[in-house]
């Protein structure tokens, strides 16, 4: 009887060895290679579907270490204490990030966490450190110089029809799932890549397919930087700067909503202004040298899509990974899979 007790108390062990060392390699391969992700809403549509299951590559940009270690691993947001934090590093050096890469990040916008344990949202690099970007009436123009967009970009529409409907068999086709009906004379609102654009002009009770776009300089008051000194919206915005690592931005009474979250939050400075006087650290200036390097992010469905334009810059400590692939994606609305995007890598390349 002992000895039998003493095998069970070994295999017990043993079983609990090998759960350890399993545990120990997932926490490994998620923490510095590979991890799922989920797509939660339609912001980058057509590239990326809601229900969309991807994996995200870390080594493309190096793994990031992480930065609140008393933390369950995981688990975003909760299950933490930020007692004790490590500074951002990266292993093998700096994010080799190119423009149009699509990307995994923590949203920069929840200070109340700590970085990673931020939100994980996805979009497509548009802008890297050092470029200046420009968006007029939806067009994007990076250090002047007009952009392909990815022929999945979308944008919305308004469409008018001779009165009879659009029919559904069509939109189902081709998989214009965003918008519909919007009045009773035949009117519709769609987002529609360029493709889709094209089809449904070609309709014979299409009279008319017009683009949604924000005049320029109507100023929206929800666009980053939140001030009337910069007039823009998201179908006109910039141009803006998009500060590099060492960096000299001169600060004035203009410049200044520019860079307050850039010097007060992503890089930890006490920042003050009174009296028209720029106060860092306890010391008058007007300038300050940038520690990270920043980025532009934009989501493919560019009229549904909360980005760059609302929040400003992405700083470099906030990237996850590189999508890479997508393994699984189930429609929630129809209640199926959709088999066909199985294993279907995602493209950074713009056409």
């Amino acid at each position: 009887m002992k000895l039998s007790a003493f095998k069970k108390r070994r295999t017990r062990i043993d079983w609990l060895k090998a759960f350890g060392i399993a545990f120990f390699l997932v926490l490994i391969v998620r923490s510095c290679v590979i991890e799922p992700f989920t797509i939660p809403s339609p912001s980058m549509e057509k590239t990326l579907l809601t229900g969309d299951f991807i994996l995200v590559n870390k080594l493309a940009y190096g793994p990031r270490i992480t930065m609140t270690p008393l933390s369950t691993p995981f688990v975003e947001k909760k299950w933490y204490l930020d007692l004790w934090q490590f500074p951002y590093y990266r292993l093998f050096g700096k994010p080799d990030i190119k423009r149009n890469d699509v990307m995994v990040f923590n949203y920069p916008m929840e200070d109340e966490f700590p970085v990673d344990h931020r939100t994980y949202f996805i979009k497509r690099c548009v802008g890297l450190p050092g470029d200046s970007i420009k968006v007029k009436e939806t067009k994007v123009y990076i250090n002047t110089v007009l952009q392909n967009h990815s022929e999945n970009t979308q944008h919305n529409y308004t469409i008018k029809t001779d009165g009879t409907k659009i029919d559904s068999l069509f939109l189902d086709k081709n998989n214009i799932t965003e918008g519909g009906l919007i009045s009773d004379k035949g009117d519709y609102s769609f987002s529609l890549t360029d493709i889709n654009y094209s089809k449904i002009k070609g309709l014979k009770n299409v009279v008319s397919i017009k683009k949604n776009i924000e005049k320029n300089e109507l100023w929206d008051e929800t666009i980053f930087p939140y001030s009337t000194d910069y007039p823009w919206n998201i179908d006109n915005f910039g141009a803006l700067y998009i500060p590099k690592k060492g960096d000299t931005l001169k600060l004035d009474t203009t410049t200044i909503v520019l860079y307050r979250r850039l010097i007060s939050v992503y890089e930890n400075n006490k920042l003050e202004y009174k009296n028209n006087k720029i106060i860092i650290n306890g010391k008058i200036t007007n300038h300050y040298i940038t520690k990270m390097n920043y980025y532009f992010v934009m989501g493919d469905n560019r009229h549904n899509s909360m980005d760059s334009r609302y929040w400003g810059f992405l700083p470099e400590d906030h990237i996850v990974g590189k999508a890479w692939i997508v393994f699984y994606s189930y429609n929630k609305t129809k209640q199926k899979s959709r088999w066909d995007r199985g294993f279907k890598k995602i493209n950074g390349a713009p056409k």
